[in-house]
């Protein structure tokens, strides 16, 4: 039987590890991997707020997208464990999408980065600098 020289234990609910700046660094990079693609952040704003939207409506509201990317990007997200895929059986076909309780705990994070983003500078930092 192997043991550790020290003991393991379970983090009570709500408590985070403590974060060094390395293991911070590796963290946001995993996350922003689960997010990196042209078309997941547009795919989330569409579902936040707990829509439930059909693969036609999700094409619609971004004219851009190709079906085959829209495809793709859905079933990353899928994957990942960000969007659910609702398949209704029925002739034809009728899927929708919505966000996960995980994908929808998302929209706290991203308005954060938005308001981050409306607050820059308008000159240029380089500029400001001088």
């Amino acid at each position: 039987m192997a043991s550790t020289h020290e003991k393991v234990r379970y983090s009570p609910e709500g408590e985070r590890p403590a974060y060094t700046p390395g293991s911070a660094a590796a963290g946001v990079e995993q996350a922003l991997k689960i997010l990196e693609g042209r078309w997941k952040l547009v795919i989330l704003f569409h579902l936040f707020g707990g829509r439930l939207l059909r693969f036609s409506e999700l094409e619609r509201a971004i004219p851009a997208i190709s079906q085959k990317m829209l495809i793709q990007q859905l079933r990353q997200m899928e994957a990942d464990g960000i969007v659910r895929r609702i398949v209704h059986p029925q002739v034809p076909p009728k899927v929708e999408y919505a966000l996960t309780e995980w994908g929808q705990a998302l929209c706290p994070a991203l308005d954060a980065i938005l308001t981050w983003a409306e607050q820059r500078p308008t000159a240029a930092p380089a500029e400001a600098d001088r």
